[in-house]
């Protein structure tokens, strides 16, 4: 396990790779880590600085996250990808995650401290002592990762990108020709497991012309419904008020290809593209003109069998996700404090920078959940490309 100093990537990653290869007959391109017996989880993070518990708990996350754990640990960056950028922020990544599922189970605390030196000098954003916001943490990191393991070669965008010219086609052909055109600049491990497509469905209130935009997505901010009274909300209520129909003013609103001027209109949102991996952002801070607030609703969410169909195209059917990881936030905008409960084969456990405890289920739900990361449940049958 890495202490104080770190560890050698090379001497810990490769190490595993080699045993796991030669004790377990796993192949690089198909390991399934999860499924050996020489790796536990048990494993907490020093604290960098006081302020920056936000990275230890979307570092826990992230390394329950199966798909990259497994091509973090088998090195698997090194082989596919195509970017000139210098992958030293994916090298010490997995250098963490190596100390974090070590199979020589040494000391039972890693520290990350090269890794957050690193992932600073890519985002001098983060750096000082101020308070962080872990979801954005969260962006930056997933962005910069796969800046460096890019499978496709940088292409430098020039001018303005052409307007589409697809809109007479069906929406599914519209939709997977954006997506296509996405994946011929940017294709990674992140993309495969993170990205999704939002569709934005205009309708002018004026000629009734439609049309639809699509995005690239890597989580959902999800708006809470507010309260009159303290009371539980749902998941469902925030996910239904994210997707509900909006009504744009003249200002507000684009322009309308038909009438080529600015018009009332309405505006829905739905997912196009479901991820592997969904990460769902519950929104709890508000930011008004003199001051940032936090929200402490209860928001109830399922553990497992999430549909999110519903959500999606008519023809989408069950879309179904189990939770395998939380971030939570406790105390207010200035004094706060994030931790992670994360799932895996054998049960939940609460992590809290160096310190780990198991916890049971009935202890997941409280009003600090932040941020949900859910893993698709029926993805090799209903896979939308």
């Amino acid at each position: 396990m890495p202490g104080a100093s770190g560890v050698n990537v090379e001497g810990s990653c490769e190490a595993l790779c080699r045993t796991l290869v030669s004790q377990k007959g796993l192949q690089r391109e198909t390991a399934d880590i999860s499924h050996s017996v020489l790796y536990t989880s048990l494993m907490g993070l020093l604290l960098v600085t006081d302020n920056e518990c936000f990275l230890n708990a979307v570092v826990q996350c992230l390394s329950h996250t199966r798909g990259l754990r497994d091509y973090s640990l088998l090195m698997s960056y090194r082989d596919e990808r195509f970017s000139k950028e210098e992958a030293k922020l994916m090298e010490a990544f997995s250098q963490v995650l190596s100390g974090l599922w070590d199979v020589n189970e040494g000391d039972t605390v890693v520290n990350p401290r090269q890794f957050y030196n690193i992932f600073k000098e890519a985002v001098p954003y983060f750096s000082g002592y101020s308070q962080q916001d872990a979801q954005e943490f969260l962006r930056f990191l997933l962005d910069k990762l796969h800046t460096e393991i890019n499978r496709r070669p940088y292409v430098r965008r020039t001018g303005k990108e052409p307007e589409q010219t697809i809109a007479r086609f069906r929406i599914s052909e519209e939709a997977a020709a954006m997506w296509k055109k996405h994946l011929e600049r940017d294709d990674s491990r992140i993309v495969d497991l993170f990205s999704g497509q939002l569709r934005s469905s205009l309708h002018c209130s004026v000629c009734s012309h439609s049309s639809n935009t699509f995005d690239v997505f890597c989580d959902l901010s999800l708006p809470i419904p507010k309260r009159s009274s303290a009371g539980e909300v749902t998941l469902r209520e925030c996910l239904e008020l994210f997707s509900q129909e909006e009504k744009l003013d003249k200002e507000n609103s684009p322009m309308c290809e038909r009438c080529n001027r600015h018009t009332e209109c309405t505006k829905r949102l739905s997912i196009q593209r479901f991820p592997q991996v969904i990460v769902i952002h519950l929104n709890r801070f508000t930011t008004s003109r003199w001051s940032i607030s936090k929200g402490t609703v209860y928001v109830s969410f399922p553990l497992t069998n999430l549909d999110l169909g519903r959500y999606g195209p008519v023809d989408s059917g069950p879309v179904l996700y189990d939770l395998y990881a939380i971030c939570n936030h406790a105390g207010t905008v200035n004094m706060g404090h994030y931790t992670a409960c994360c799932s895996d084969e054998n049960g939940w456990c609460f992590y809290n920078d160096s310190s780990v405890t198991p916890v049971s289920e009935n202890q997941l739900q409280t009003n600090q959940a932040y941020v949900l990361f859910y893993q698709r449940s029926n993805s090799t049958t209903a896979v939308r490309k």
